[in-house]
C-alpha cells in the first residue's frame, strides 16, 4: 500500500523541550519534535515562529531538554499551547533556574538537559544550529558515568498514531552485530 510521503513515517521523532527567555527574563518553553545531532557539540532543529524563536534572537540562548515516561504530561502541555497566549512554566508548576553556562532556563523536572548558544537561525528554512556549551545530567540517569536511556527512558513522538512511545530497550550490540555476517 502505498501513502502520501507528506505523511512518511521518519521515525524516531524526538519530544524537545527548548526553554528560552524572553526580553524581561520570563522563561518560555515549547515541545519541538524535529531535531538531530548534526555534529559533535551540536544540535539541529526545525522551529517554525513561536515566542521561543522571538526569545532566541533575542538571547542567543535556549536549554534544550528531553522528553521521558515521567514528564511525558508536561512535555506534551508545552506543545499545546503558545507562550504568546499563557505563561506555560506558571501553569505547568515546573520549577526553574538560570543556567550556568547560557542565558537560558534549566527546568528541574527534566533529568537531561542541553545548554545552547544560537550558532546559526536561518529564518526562511526555520533552522535552528546550537552550539552545546554544557550539559546537566541528574545522576539517577547515569551509568558508569554515562547517560542510560534505560534509565532516562526517553520518549518519541510517532506521527502515525499520535502518540509517545518510550526508547529503551537494548537490542544488540552497534559494531558487533553485524559481525555475525562478515
Amino acid at each position: 500500500m502505498e501513502f502520501d510521503a507528506k505523511h512518511a513515517a521518519i521515525v524516531p521523532e524526538g519530544v524537545f523541550i527548548i526553554g528560552t527567555y524572553d526580553e524581561n527574563g520570563v522563561p518560555n518553553a515549547m515541545n519541538a519534535a524535529w531535531g538531530i545531532q548534526s555534529d559533535y557539540g551540536e544540535i539541529t532543529l526545525y522551529l517554525a515562529q513561536h515566542k521561543t524563536t522571538d526569545n532566541l534572537k533575542k538571547t542567543g540562548a535556549f536549554t534544550v531538554a528531553f522528553g521521558t515516561r515521567s514528564t511525558v504530561t508536561i512535555s506534551d502541555y508545552f506543545g499545546l499551547e503558545s507562550g504568546r497566549e499563557v505563561n506555560k512554566i506558571e501553569k505547568a508548576g515546573v520549577h526553574v533556574h538560570k543556567s550556568a553556562h547560557v542565558n537560558a532556563p534549566v527546568i528541574e523536572e527534566y533529568p537531561l538537559v542541553l545548554e545552547c548558544e544560537v550558532k546559526e537561525w536561518d529564518e526562511k528554512r526555520e533552522m535552528l544550529v546550537g552550539k552545546i556549551i554544557a550539559q546537566q545530567a541528574d545522576d539517577s540517569i547515569l551509568t558508569d558515568g554515562k547517560i542510560d536511556l534505560g534509565k532516562l527512558e526517553p520518549i518519541m513522538y510517532d506521527a502515525s498514531f499520535h502518540v509517545y512511545r518510550v526508547i529503551g530497550e537494548a537490542i544488540a550490540s552497534a559494531f558487533s552485530e553485524g559481525k555475525k555476517l562478515k
